[in-house]
């Protein structure tokens, strides 16, 4: 029987050999060499349905993919059948290792929009077989995982990497980036972030105490792969078609759907890295099985090149309205915000956004791409002949994928640089399941107050047969 601590010395272990370079299992590379722009980037699309539709949508209007393989557990239900029917002539797979195992040689990218808890044992084999990798965030569901693949994509830089949060390939990445080299934004001291939308699981019992009760299978799904390394659990719709985003076990609720959209300008540019402190602050619903109906979550990050410590705190629940400062105006949504497969999103009392405070001014922004403003609104007339100006995105975040696996530009939001804030989240969904203050040393990566959250880093061990992705 494999105990958490020997899980825990694995996954150090295994750390250790990719980080010294360790020769890959399947021992495969990168068959990508620089490509013309005018050519097509042969790719394989995991996961065809929902999420995955609307980005297989956005890799064909960048007229730069041919379309080798479609790989889903569901293969030809309803929600897949649309993008089947698009690509006749793509080789289709339900599980993803004979994808790899029978038409590896036929593509040289993935793109990835599975469960969160299935994104790092895809991605790690698609790595160690050669492969540019896209894969929506979070990047993975624990901490190790998340740590995994961030070395195992340094191993391989000749291998394109890139999380699906657009925003790194819209205006507030270059806005953000224009103000703080010409000190518009300097001395951040506080971030809020909110997030008060409903969310699929606000309807639940939280008297819970087990899972659903297991229900028909799907005809023809594969629900073994749909697990991958997850603790069995019987087929319930509850887990299917997004549901998998409510339970810890699967998702990562709605710090890490949302988190990546608000917050990874502010922590890739403010270098803020990984935190000494994560507190839940409040909890409304808090049961041991999905996430709770409203969450006040406190991140606080040491002091970093000169810049001085700064407090995230994170807001979400219908009830759970972050305090605004005056002169913050009206919360407008963004028009370009991408489309969910959850219908529009509804009018709210306050937009998903940021609230950025600094010694001498204040900024409020949305998500995605939105750009930031100065508030209250005489500051930003004050201010703004002061503003720079901010450079266009030279591509979309697609575009900018597929460029970079021709060797034509380099992703904005590679595993490197996502992989941390994939690893602020998790340490955040370990402080909202145990609902307690954790305290975290950025040194040594440990969990320093509590050794069942220490424990939760690597979470349980992997099912039987699935301890092979921890070693590639």
């Amino acid at each position: 029987m494999t105990t958490r601590r020997d899980f825990l010395k694995t996954m150090t272990m295994a750390s250790a050999g990719l980080a010294l370079g360790a020769g890959d299992v399947l021992g495969a590379q990168s068959s990508t060499s620089q490509k013309k722009v005018t050519d097509k980037v042969k790719i394989a699309y995991i996961g065809i349905g929902n999420r995955g539709e609307q980005i297989i949508g956005d890799f064909a209007r960048t007229g730069m993919v041919e379309v080798v393989a479609l790989c889903d557990v569901d293969m030809g239900a309803a929600h897949t059948q649309k993008v089947m029917n698009l690509y006749p002539n793509a080789k289709r797979f339900r599980d993803f290792r004979e994808l790899f195992d029978k038409a590896g040689n036929d593509f040289d990218a993935v793109a990835i929009a599975t469960p969160d808890h299935s994104h790092f044992p895809i991605s790690m084999l698609a790595l160690a077989s050669g492969k540019h990798v896209y894969v929506e965030k979070p990047l993975a569901r624990t901490f190790y995982e998340a740590e995994l693949l961030m070395q195992a994509a340094r191993k391989r830089p000749n291998l394109a990497t890139q999380v699906g949060n657009q925003g790194h390939s819209e205006g507030n990445y270059f806005q953000f980036k224009a103000w703080m080299d010409a000190g518009i934004i300097k001395d951040v001291t506080a971030v809020t972030a909110h997030m008060n939308n409903p969310r699929r699981w606000h309807s639940w019992d939280t008297n819970i105490y087990k899972f659903p009760e297991g229900q028909q299978l799907p005809k023809d799904m594969d629900w073994n792969t749909w697990l991958c390394a997850a603790p069995y659990h019987d087929y319930n719709k509850d887990y299917h078609l997004g549901q998998w985003r409510c339970w810890y076990d699967f998702g990562m609720g709605c710090l890490g759907d949302w988190g990546a959209h608000i917050l990874d300008t502010v922590h890739e540019f403010l270098e803020l890295g990984l935190p000494y402190e994560v507190s839940m602050k409040y909890a409304n619903g808090h049961n041991d099985y999905f996430y709770p109906y409203s969450s006040t979550i406190l991140f606080r990050f040491p002091q970093r090149k000169g810049m001085p410590p700064v407090d995230i705190t994170w807001y979400d629940g219908l009830d759970n309205l972050p305090p605004i400062p005056a002169g913050y105006g009206v919360s407008g949504l963004d028009p370009n915000i991408p489309a969910t497969n959850q219908g529009d999103t509804p009018a709210s009392k306050l937009n998903p956004g940021k609230i950025i405070y600094t010694k001498d001014l204040t900024f409020k922004g949305g998500t995605h791409g939105s750009t930031l403003s100065i508030i209250p609104e005489e500051k930003a007339k004050e201010m703004a002949g002061k503003l720079p100006e901010v450079p266009k995105s030279p591509s979309n975040h697609f575009k900018n994928f597929l460029l970079a696996c021709m060797g034509q530009e380099k992703t904005r939001s590679p595993f490197e640089i996502n992989g941390v804030l994939s690893q602020v989240f998790s340490l955040g969904v370990i402080a909202q399941r145990l609902n307690t203050q954790i305290f975290f040393d950025p040194r040594t990566k440990q969990i320093t107050n509590n050794e069942f959250a220490n424990a939760m880093l690597a979470a349980v061990p992997p099912r039987k047969g699935w301890d092979e992705f921890y070693k590639l």
